[in-house]
């Protein structure tokens, strides 16, 4: 496994400085966001090679102001046009992964609702992904929807498609689960990971070892599984101390990742 990190978690004024300090910080592949131009896939692109970083996967970043979900057909219609966008971006740099939300769950829009609706439309778009060969994988957010580990695996299996999979955020989930037991129920439908602390008691996010998750056993778990992909910290950027703090997500990272050999 190596350790990344997603571009909004890495200080700097510009694109070039960010790629610079996760080089220097020892970080190993960086996911970015939706690249709607040309340009500046073409810049990330030439930084990505200058500063030997790997593009490892792109985030999405239309899902949460327009849903698959939602019962507005334009706006189900912009957030397809966002996914194909960033299906293109990863195509173009590299990346062989795009991370979805598919639903969100309101007052207004039901569990099976949000199933369908989000099935339907992720199918729309499976032809694009298959010609370009990247994965779409559905990440498990707080978005009320697919709250069990079998019901993961059974929305990832309804596609029957090689091109649809999971991306698990092992934070995300110590709201309502364990991590080490949603990862060997998934199993290989992971394809991505996410990670961040969870403080459990004070329910509120941490770094990566400053929370409730039992790393030793998730680890273990990734490695029972066979995964040997990323693990991406997705942590905000301590202001006080930018620099420092990402040394010491790094640093967290490395002492992770060791436990996969414990």
């Amino acid at each position: 496994m190596q350790k990344g990190i997603c571009f909004g978690s890495i200080p700097g004024s510009d694109a070039e400085e960010r790629f610079r300090h996760a080089a220097a910080a020892g970080l190993q592949g960086i996911e970015v966001n939706t690249l709607h131009t040309l340009a500046e896939r073409e810049q990330i692109m030439d930084l990505s090679k200058r500063y030997g970083l790997p593009v490892i996967s792109v985030m999405n970043t239309d899902h949460w102001r327009y849903p698959l979900s939602d019962p507005d057909p334009t706006v189900v219609s912009r957030s397809l046009a966002g996914i194909e966008q960033s299906i293109e971006t990863a195509s173009f740099l590299g990346a062989d992964t795009v991370l979805v939300v598919p639903a969100v769950v309101t007052p207004d829009v039901s569990y099976e609702q949000a199933w369908q609706r989000s099935t339907d439309a992720i199918r729309q778009v499976l032809p694009l992904a298959e010609k370009h060969q990247v994965t779409l994988a559905v990440e498990n957010v707080w978005n009320k929807f697919l709250l069990s580990p079998v019901e993961f695996a059974a929305y990832v299996d309804a596609f029957a498609s090689p091109f649809v999979g999971a991306y698990f955020d092992v934070g995300n989930i110590l709201l309502y689960g364990y991590p080490h037991q949603w990862i060997h129920t998934l199993g290989t439908r992971i394809l991505q990971v996410h990670v961040k602390g969870f403080d459990t008691q004070a329910f509120r996010f941490t770094y990566l070892r400053e929370g409730s998750v039992d790393w030793p056993r998730v680890m273990a778990a990734l490695r029972d599984i066979g995964y040997h992909g990323y693990i991406t910290a997705e942590l905000p950027i301590d202001q006080a101390d930018p620099l420092g703090r990402l040394a010491q997500i790094s640093a967290d990272l490395d002492a992770i990742l060791q436990m996969a050999d414990a």
